[in-house]
């Protein structure tokens, strides 16, 4: 009979339990991660996302196998594979790893790049398998070149090719397409989405950029100092952030004052907003409510008014700083054809989806 931990675990491909790991320092360890837990299903592709030196990197080393844990435990498709007391050596664990500088074979085409992994295979096997994995990324015409006659989004393709060969349970990817442009980056992190999908791959992902994670993950884990502060959706991050930490660091946006009445409701200078079901706090509290720069809306009928401080050209759009009455700003994003003029005056409309409050106390 199985045991319920064991029924729990079948639901995961990937399960971080409490994981600790600390640096020793001159002045006493250096906690690098303190009780990082989280869950990913089969086939969903997951990002660690945060500022540097938040802990992801060495999160994903962790799992590879790379760096021994204090405390924790890691289960790779219901099998445990690093503890405190245990650890799984890396090329035992069934991992692909795709590195930021790729770490290609400089002295080997790009069919030997793509096959190294596959030395177990009969050699029939092998060529078919390296010619299955350059036509999923799209570089069978490329099979005889050297990395270096590559341009960086096609070296990322055969690192992807590499790392997928040898049909590893999880995929463990380091900051992917930090060494690409930007216009290449959001089109390889669309390609790198649907080509993870096809073939139904786990993965886990590290970045910095928030619009990298957005464009690839399916959840995200966001780190500070080491500590999970939210593990979800793309949408629950941006609107449902669980502390002004991920408010902050997710998307843009303001915490304007308030006061609460105590029914649900916050009072601000812009009016009175309702809290979502089940939220409330004390009548008369402080609060905070975050206002992100889709939520405000130019509209010259309102009777709420604010003065244009500064405006920065998107194209498509303006990201304008507004000035309140109350000397407080926000910040709003208006069609590119509303151009208006610094210290202009203009009429704005609050329009919260998702009302997001904190208890400022």
């Amino acid at each position: 009979m199985k045991r319920a931990e064991d029924i729990h675990l079948t639901l995961h491909a990937l399960e971080l339990e409490s994981l600790e790991l600390a640096y020793p320092t001159p002045a006493g360890p250096q906690v690098v991660l303190g009780g990082l837990s989280l869950t990913l299903a089969r086939g969903e592709i997951a990002c660690l996302l945060g500022p540097s030196g938040c802990g992801k990197t060495t999160a994903l080393r962790a799992i590879a196998g790379f760096l021994p844990l204090q405390a924790g435990r890691i289960w790779l498709m219901q099998r445990e594979v690093g503890s405190a007391r245990h650890q799984l050596p890396p090329e035992r664990r069934n991992i692909g790893m795709v590195f930021q500088d790729y770490a290609l074979f400089p002295h080997l085409d790009v069919a030997a790049n793509v096959g190294f992994g596959l030395h177990r295979l009969a050699r029939r096997e092998r060529q078919a398998r390296v010619a299955e994995m350059l036509e999923l990324v799209g570089l069978s015409a490329f099979a005889r070149r050297a990395p270096h006659e590559l341009s960086g989004g096609q070296q990322q393709r055969v690192a992807l090719a590499r790392a997928l060969a040898p049909q590893p349970e999880l995929l463990l990817m380091d900051e992917p397409f930090s060494n690409l442009d930007v216009t290449l980056r959001e089109r390889l992190a669309l390609e790198v989405r649907d080509l993870l999908k096809r073939t139904g791959t786990t993965a886990v992902i590290v970045t910095h950029d928030q619009h990298e994670a957005f464009t690839v993950a399916d959840r995200i884990a966001v780190l500070s100092d080491g500590r999970l502060q939210q593990w979800g959706t793309p949408m629950d991050l941006y609107h449902r952030p669980a502390n002004r930490f991920v408010a902050g660091f997710i998307g843009e946006g303001v915490l304007l004052p308030g006061v609460a009445d105590g029914d649900g409701g916050v009072e601000t200078e812009l009016g009175r907003f309702r809290m979502e079901p089940g939220r409330a706090l004390p009548a008369g509290g402080r609060a905070e409510l975050l206002v992100r720069p889709d939520d405000i809306q130019h509209d010259d009928a309102s009777g709420h008014r604010a003065t244009v401080v500064a405006k920065a050209f998107r194209g498509a759009e303006f990201l304008y700083t507004l000035g309140l009455p109350s000397g407080r700003t926000l910040l709003s994003l208006v069609p590119s054809h509303h151009d208006h003029a610094i210290g202009e005056a203009i009429g704005i409309r609050v329009e919260l989806d998702h009302v997001v409050c904190f208890d400022a106390e």
